[in-house]
């Protein structure tokens, strides 16, 4: 079996030649990695369930957020798809962190935005991997989503298609290099007009040791990169 290390090696030269994406990654994973994942993310301390669809998913979702909360919608394909970061920044019901970011100058205001962007009330987006033993895999490139997601924010929601479960951190690395990164490339050249992107920060989640913290929403369909 290759190391991560290994693995990381390889799949950056694979995407350093343009190599595609691998939609064996686009593809839901089966009842059973799901059943998994989700028993796997509750020992863990991490509550999970399961959405049978990404209209539930939706709703499961916003049903966790209290109106008027402050909450940080992190940049996600999941999210976009779903309806959620629109729901949140543009509905009034809640106080959408990055909606007050866009009005912000990052020269004068840097500082402060950062520390709006680390410990909201809540954060919400999605992962890039999820184990059958319950570790969450989120890759960045500037690692700006990451201080909220391992300790800054009071409550954390991912929703996630069961396209994101794989079987460990091999795989997921693996998922990580081979389907996202290119796909969020293109994504970010679109959006951006920026060469590409890359993957400089990954965090891992093994546990979480504070009761009610984070809270994972599967949806039963692929959804997101």
């Amino acid at each position: 079996m290759k190391t991560q290390k290994d693995t990381r090696q390889i799949t950056e030269e694979q995407n350093g030649s343009n190599k595609a994406y691998n939609d064996r990654w686009g593809k839901p994973a089966g009842r059973e990695s799901i059943r998994k994942a989700i028993e796997a993310l509750k020992r863990n301390g991490i509550n999970a369930e399961l959405a049978e669809s990404k209209e539930e998913a939706k709703e499961k979702a916003l049903s966790l957020i209290k109106e008027g909360s402050e909450v940080m919608t992190m940049t996600s394909a999941t999210l976009d798809s779903l309806g959620i970061s629109k729901e949140i920044e543009e509905s009034g019901k809640y106080n959408a962190i990055r909606k007050k970011l866009y009005s912000m100058e990052r020269d004068v205001e840097g500082r402060e935005m950062k520390k709006l962007g680390a410990a909201p009330e809540y954060a919400i987006g999605s992962f890039h991997a999820l184990t059958e033993d319950g570790e969450i895999m989120i890759a960045s490139n500037t690692g700006s989503q990451l201080p909220a997601y391992a300790y800054g924010s009071d409550k954390v929601i991912f929703v996630a298609g069961a396209n994101k479960i794989v079987k460990d951190i091999n795989e997921g690395m693996k998922r990580i290099y081979e389907h996202s990164l290119p796909l969020e490339s293109e994504r970010a050249k679109k959006a951006y007009g920026v060469k590409g992107s890359s993957v400089n920060k990954i965090l891992i989640i093994n546990k979480e040791i504070a009761p009610e913290r984070i809270k994972v929403i599967l949806a039963d369909e692929s959804l997101g990169f």
